[in-house]
């Protein structure tokens, strides 16, 4: 959902950048947001908190952090401009899911823009699996709740993690380079620059 869905990345490191200040840590959190692409916050809030030692408890931090992020999202709705006019052509041949590293509040506020949930009819979170990406477990969840083997999907993302995951799930990968340049993608089975090249692969006759 991150990086593919909605233009979230920047959005995520705004609301930490926000919150370290708040927490008097602005130029000392030491936190390189490229290395939690993909990932959990409760990942990144371990390793702040290992470092920092802070007196909030991890849930109140994931908590603030996901308040915050709702508040951007909210206010810039800022879903990728070419996803929802694929959506609607890809819903029409495949089942589709959302597999995401955020929480369901999250998931779901995203997913209630532009009316996106109706195309999608698994969404697992990162809260539904023990572990999150580049685990496999999160799109192998998802490939059991839709009834379909893992060698039948195809995984559309932006991060290494998510990648990574996704070709330990079995499955093909297609990275977009939404967050990351090409060569940090590499090992995806395509990588491409634009939603009209994911047309082109999943939907080759209709185009």
């Amino acid at each position: 959902m991150d990086g593919v869905i909605v233009d979230s990345e920047p959005r995520h490191a705004q609301a930490f950048l926000e919150i370290f200040h708040e927490m008097g840590c602005a130029d000392t959190h030491g936190i390189d947001f490229d290395d939690y692409y993909g990932r959990s916050d409760r990942a990144l809030w371990e390793d702040f908190i290992a470092r920092h030692k802070p007196t909030q408890a991890i849930e109140e931090l994931v908590q603030w952090k996901q308040g915050r992020l709702i508040d951007l999202l909210v206010k810039d709705e800022p879903i990728f401009a070419e996803l929802p006019g694929l959506l609607k052509k890809l819903a029409m041949r495949y089942r589709l899911a959302v597999a995401s590293g955020s929480a369901h509040v999250v998931i779901d506020q995203v997913l209630a823009m532009q009316q996106l949930r109706r195309f999608f009819p698994v969404v697992v979170s990162s809260q539904d699996v023990t572990r999150g990406k580049p685990a496999p477990d999160i799109f192998l969840r998802a490939a059991e709740l839709m009834g379909v083997p893992p060698s039948s999907c195809w995984v559309i993302e932006d991060a290494e993690t998510g990648v990574q995951g996704a070709l330990a799930a079995g499955m093909r990968v297609i990275a977009i380079t939404n967050t990351l340049p090409a060569e940090r993608l590499a090992d995806a089975t395509f990588v491409v620059g634009t939603y009209a090249e994911i047309e082109t692969l999943l939907l080759p006759n209709e185009r």
